[in-house]
């Protein structure tokens, strides 16, 4: 589970980078890092439900 959350927090980072909302990177405005970003967070989503259904 802990691996998906930070799957899922990079994701966002890197989305919010992409679209330049969050600068100070070299991967600010590069819409590429906002598309690895949605993979991300689409890789981390389901680790994430597999672990809060074990409990």
């Amino acid at each position: 589970m802990l691996s998906g959350l930070i799957l899922v927090a990079v994701g966002i980072v890197w989305i919010l980078q992409g679209l330049d909302l969050l600068k100070g990177s070299f991967m600010t405005g590069h819409s590429f890092w906002a598309w690895m970003g949605a993979l991300a967070v689409l890789l981390g989503l389901p680790l994430v439900a597999r672990g809060t259904r074990r409990g």
